[in-house]
């Protein structure tokens, strides 16, 4: 094989890219999650740039555009589990020390506080890990933020290395995997993202009709929750109404199971995720929970993103490979045919 001047550089950019990999290992989640964020938000700086503004104008409206949204993201949590601990803990604190369990001739006492102390510990690790870390925060919001302006001011030199390497007769595989991460990542950020808007304004609403003390808090939680798939919201319902059982509130246990369930766990995903279900990716819920789950256990945060994406690439090659084998089955089972029809002509004659 000839060592042309596209393979060599290819070569190259796979080891740097090695390298920057090592050498940046500390913020490489901020990068992978500023390359996705800006892959997202390319659209909206052509239509800036299709409206007369110049180019670096656009860049830096847009880029303005992911800080806000990477801060409404992240500070509302943030602020909900360092400032707002001490509810959260109160919370916890109502729930009794030891459960009677009598059933028939059984009798047994399920001890809680173990549990609870070891909730509260958490908490409060958190919190203080969050403190501790808000330096390190701050600096990889600006990394985050030089990152997405770059990359949106020139989004073609990626493009162009890419297609410029593969040869032109498979320019179509590129092209389906960059629009099947456009399809999953606008399914994330987009989908996910109003859908977990929509949870809170409907959470926060509920809990404070029912009486809840922090119901911001736990608004914010429910909405953080949506974006587990498959469990959502549905688990900090089933907590509260089991808490309210253990210190005998019942009839508001009740009412946080069929409401919370219905208004805060069902009407987002029926009503907003129904409504931009044309923003989805092709990758059913078990499967995005496949890669959900192990991109967070594998990566951190940044697999929310990461481990659903690749999960769905994954499932385009598969799609390509089997479209490729179902055409050469077709190419053969012509072709068999084509002799055979010689065959019997030249018999025939």
């Amino acid at each position: 094989m000839v060592l042309t001047r596209q393979r060599l550089l290819a070569v190259l950019l796979v080891v740097l890219a090695t390298l920057a990999a090592a050498v940046l290992a500390e913020v490489l989640r901020t990068v992978v999650f500023a390359v996705t964020v800006a892959y997202v938000l390319y659209p909206v700086r052509q239509q800036l740039v299709s409206h007369g503004l110049s180019r670096r104008i656009a860049c830096a409206a847009t880029t303005a555009i992911a800080f806000l949204g990477a801060t409404l993201l992240v500070a509302p949590l943030l602020y909900a589990l360092y400032r707002r601990r001490s509810q959260l803990i109160a919370i916890l604190e109502r729930i009794p020390d030891a459960v009677p369990i009598s059933l028939g001739g059984f009798e047994t006492v399920v001890e809680i506080a173990p549990f609870v102390a070891a909730a509260e510990a958490f908490i409060r690790d958190v919190a203080l890990a969050v403190a501790g870390a808000a330096p390190v925060l701050v600096l990889q919001l600006v990394v985050f933020t030089f990152l997405v302006y770059g990359i949106l001011y020139r989004p073609g030199a990626v493009g162009t290395a890419v297609f410029g390497v593969v040869p032109a007769e498979y320019h179509d595989i590129p092209a389906r995997l960059h629009r099947r991460t456009r399809e999953t990542l606008y399914s994330i950020y987009v989908l996910q993202a109003a859908t977990a808007a929509g949870t809170f304004v409907l959470a926060l609403a509920v809990f404070r009709v029912l009486g809840y003390g922090s119901p911001v808090l736990l608004a914010v939680i429910a909405g953080v929750l949506q974006f587990i798939p498959v469990v959502g919201p549905s688990v900090l319902v089933v907590a509260l109404g089991a808490g309210d059982l253990l210190v005998g509130e019942t009839a508001r246990a009740v009412a946080v199971l069929v409401i919370g369930l219905v208004v805060v766990a069902f009407v987002p995903d029926a009503v907003i995720r129904t409504r931009l279900a044309g923003w989805a990716g092709k990758i059913s819920p078990g499967l995005y929970f496949v890669g959900f789950v192990g991109g967070i256990l594998t990566l951190g945060a940044v697999g929310v993103i990461v481990g659903p994406l690749v999960v769905s690439l994954l499932l385009e090659v598969i799609d390509m490979l089997s479209e490729d084998g179902a055409s050469s089955e077709a190419v053969g089972g012509e072709s068999v045919a084509t002799v055979s029809a010689e065959r019997e002509t030249d018999v025939r004659e």
